[in-house]
């Protein structure tokens, strides 16, 4: 773990001008705030605040709702989205021991409580900057499916999956998501409905 936080905080010395490059980048294409900050179930279900660069604009409807992603993307955002480019803020989270460099993606603490059972199994390592659903399909996925293929990973995670899961990571950040073969049988075999539920 020491050598995770030392490395990240490495890291981020080493890319901090690709950081104050795509800083400016964001103030000129989308404006203030930088970043977008939000609180997240860790370990455990431990709260930390979560940071990354913002990719979506701050725009409601006559109602004060907020209008879908998809419409609040940016241009800049969805690039940084599609290149992974805007969790690198979250190498702060790793160099204080909120987060891992790999491990399933921090999801919000009502997400965690709403899937039972099997959130708090999810929960028994610590969220990662990537994750073996980010290299498997990601946005290709519903949230069931992930949740299935990170369940996968807290079982069978070793440091030998961990580098994989790396190396795809680069991967996927140089020529976009697709859904993994392995990923699909996984999926299958732990989706709720192929499970004996224990979250009731």
């Amino acid at each position: 773990m020491r050598v995770g936080r030392l490395a990240a905080a490495v890291a981020l010395l080493a890319l901090s001008p690709v950081l104050a490059a795509l800083a400016g980048l964001i103030l000129v294409g989308q404006g203030r705030p930088i970043l977008f900050r939000q609180a997240r179930a860790g370990r455990h279900g431990v709260l930390f605040t979560l940071v990354k660069f913002r990719s979506m604009r701050e725009m409601r409807d006559a109602g004060g709702r907020l209008l879908p992603d998809a419409e609040r993307t940016t241009a800049v955002g969805a690039f940084l989205r599609r290149s992974r480019l805007d969790e690198l803020p979250g190498l702060w989270n790793v160099a204080r021991g909120d987060m891992a460099w790999i491990g399933p993606r921090p999801l919000l603490p009502e997400t965690i409580c709403d899937l039972g059972e099997r959130g708090r199994e999810r929960s028994k390592v610590r969220p990662g900057l990537t994750g073996y659903s980010q290299i498997s399909g990601n946005t290709l996925l519903d949230l069931d499916d992930k949740i299935a293929l990170d369940l996968w990973y807290v079982k069978n995670r070793s440091v030998w999956l961990d580098v994989e899961i790396l190396l795809r990571t680069i991967g996927v950040m140089l020529l976009g998501e697709r859904l993994r073969h392995h990923a699909k049988g996984v999926i299958a075999k732990g989706r709720p409905s192929s499970l004996k539920r224990t979250d009731s």
